[in-house]
């Protein structure tokens, strides 16, 4: 078995902390119908994607 390379596992351990919080917060927002906290966790995932994206190997 190959080990993963560090500064791989630090990406993919922030992209799942991202997406994570990001769907938190999404929940939160429309559980309290606020359109603040949706738009924050669309931003939240987005940006785990994006990070998905331009990191993957």
């Amino acid at each position: 078995m190959t080990r993963d390379w560090l500064p791989d596992r630090g990406i993919r351990r922030t992209v799942h902390a991202l997406g994570a919080a990001g769907l938190t917060v999404i929940a939160a927002g429309a559980v309290l119908e606020a359109m603040w906290l949706l738009g924050i966790g669309v931003w939240g995932v987005i940006a785990a994607m994006g990070i998905e994206l331009v990191y993957r190997p």
